[in-house]
């Protein structure tokens, strides 16, 4: 009987969808824009971080160490880098480790390293990472007052402008999906009203007999879920065609740029964009039925 039940409700939703043909159209491309858009910002933010990490420009600071000091010596440095507030991370880099570190990144230049061999330019530093940003040039001067740290390298700017870049996206990103998804709700509400009138006959004879209130609704609820479930899918699609595009553009102008890649991410993105989908029909149907049932 419940099989009966779930194909009957599943054929239902089907022939809503057909009968309404051009508001079904009108919320699937809707939702599935709404989808392309939230998905493309989503995954300019998260390039961006992993660019931002890559470069090292976000929430680090690079301490150098004055030469003359012994190993005790910057021992000691460290422990009083680490006792500071605003410290999420402090690890070490020795010369030798540095000179290795450059001497692998010019690998094809290896020339440029004879000469130094048996005498490393380069001095011992601190990577440290900070927590909060809006305290970050506190800790820088109270870096540079620490006795033994020649330099302190920071650029609060970049990284202030940066972050700043990042929210205003965020801020952009979450306006586009308040909207849109406001608009996919009201598009989904109106295509399941023009399915509740179309059948508003049958309906009063269902509910004259004794059926439930569930058993009228529930063709309706999965006529959004499908609505849902194909603007996903259709979405996902266009992400992954649209992205694959843009990654070929970066790769040909800007090879310093880091893209990630789509086939790392596809799962979670076809699942958000599913449960996104699925959530935006049955929110739009719910409304619908029980507003205009109840009329």
């Amino acid at each position: 009987m419940k099989r009966y039940r779930f194909t009957y409700f599943i054929g239902q939703s089907f022939k809503g969808l057909w009968r309404n043909g051009i508001m079904s159209i009108a919320s699937i491309t809707v939702l599935m824009s709404c989808l392309v858009v939230i998905g493309s910002f989503a995954l300019l933010i998260l390039n961006i971080d992993i660019n931002l990490e890559k470069l090292g420009l976000l929430n680090e600071i690079v301490v150098f160490i004055d030469g003359s000091k012994t190993d005790e010596e910057v021992a000691a440095i460290g422990e009083q880098i680490n006792a500071l507030d605003n410290i999420d991370s402090v690890d070490f880099i020795s010369k030798e480790q540095a000179l290795e570190e450059e001497r692998q990144r010019y690998e094809d230049y290896p020339e440029l390293f004879e000469q130094i061999e048996n005498d490393n330019p380069l001095r011992d530093s601190f990577v440290i990472t900070y927590i909060d940003n809006a305290k970050a040039s506190t800790l820088a001067y109270q870096l540079g007052q620490i006795d033994g740290i020649a330099t302190v390298n920071v650029r609060l700017d970049l990284a202030v402008t940066i972050e700043k870049l990042k929210n205003g996206i965020s801020l952009v990103l979450v306006w586009f999906m308040a909207i849109l998804f406001a608009v996919s709700i009201f598009v989904i509400i109106n295509t399941i009203k023009l399915a509740v009138h179309s059948r508003r006959t049958e309906i009063s004879i269902m509910r004259y007999i004794g059926a439930t209130e569930w058993f009228v609704i529930l063709p309706f609820i999965f006529e959004g879920i499908i609505i849902g479930i194909i603007s996903s899918l259709l979405a996902y699609l266009i992400e992954g065609y649209m992205y694959s595009y843009v990654v070929s553009m970066i790769d040909e102008n800007f090879k310093m740029v880091t893209i990630l890649d789509f086939a790392s991410i596809r799962t979670e993105v076809v699942l958000a964009f599913i449960a996104i989908g699925v959530v935006t029909g049955i929110i739009g149907s719910t409304i619908s039925t029980r507003k205009y049932l109840k009329a």
